[in-house]
């Protein structure tokens, strides 16, 4: 029991809480689960909702707003706001294997405001050093995201950091320190100095698996949006909806092969490779995002 009070510290017990950790082989029996972690060798972690808590929503037009202040002397920050705002499209649109999203970024910032790329990351290092830190009240961590990078290490998979790489590494290094979570502690963190293509593209996925050198049907997503982290099972890996924080997109056709909480999730992870697949602790009904 003491083990449980660890596992959910900061929360109130659910029935269903103790249920799990206690009697895994009984709830084994009332859901079926399709997810095999048996000869898994890698496992992606989406960040926002997933790892940490945080409303894009909110985060994004505040972090719009301070950060072109300091383009002000050359354009309004309106005018900047809305020139990112179409860089950002043109990374989720983008099919160029050769071009970084960094690249595209700097390219729509010279088209539409004639900043140049040396400009623009002046103004990213006068925002990151004074603002940046008051973003920190909007992002919370979740008591379990440290133990299932942890576990998933014991493994001895490989963790990768898979967030939509649409921010610097600097403002993604930001939000893992904010929710108390080690960067360090990721084989690769996708960010848009590096990543050529955004979640849902294929292309974002297999620009990972090229990395790690694994074969699809042997690495895991796990994330909270129906759409974006789900649409990994395109090349072929297996799935983890994770449903606290939930993101349910229309028009999102992928189905998860497993779904849960954190605590379920934990105890799936930890459960890899001690029992067979049938008694192997699942979430709530596989293949229902």
């Amino acid at each position: 029991m003491s083990r449980l009070l660890q596992l959910y510290a900061g929360r109130c017990l659910t029935g269903r809480d103790i249920v799990s950790f206690m009697f895994p082989a009984f709830l084994s029996k009332t859901t079926q689960s399709m997810i095999d972690l048996s000869n898994i060798q890698a496992v992606l972690f989406d960040l926002d909702g997933t790892l940490i808590d945080v409303d894009m929503d909110q985060f994004i037009p505040i972090y719009l707003q301070r950060l072109t202040q300091y383009m002000s002397g050359q354009v309004s920050s309106a005018r900047a706001v809305k020139a990112i705002q179409h860089a950002v499209a043109a990374m989720f649109a983008n099919t160029d294997a050769d071009r970084t999203l960094e690249s595209i970024l700097h390219e729509v910032l010279e088209s539409e405001l004639a900043v140049s790329p040396a400009r623009y990351a002046e103004c990213l290092e006068q925002f990151c050093r004074n603002d940046l830190e008051s973003l920190r009240p909007m992002v919370t961590g979740h008591p379990l995201s440290t133990q299932l990078i942890k576990s998933s290490l014991a493994k001895s998979w490989k963790v990768v950091l898979a967030t939509n790489p649409i921010f610097p590494r600097v403002v993604i290094d930001a939000r893992l320190a904010w929710g108390e979570l080690d960067g360090d502690a990721f084989h690769h963190v996708t960010d848009y100095e590096t990543a050529h293509f955004c979640k849902p593209s294929p292309g974002f996925f297999e620009e990972i698996l090229d990395r790690l050198q694994i074969p699809a049907e042997r690495c895991l997503m796990v994330g909270n949006d129906t759409l974006h982290d789900l649409s990994a099972s395109q090349v072929g890996m297996q799935t983890c909806l994770l449903t606290p924080w939930r993101i349910k997109r229309l028009g999102a056709h992928f189905k998860a092969d497993w779904q849960g909480d954190h605590g379920e999730l934990l105890a799936l992870i930890e459960s890899a490779g001690s029992m067979p697949r049938e008694e192997q602790v699942p979430g709530n009904l596989a293949g229902c995002p």
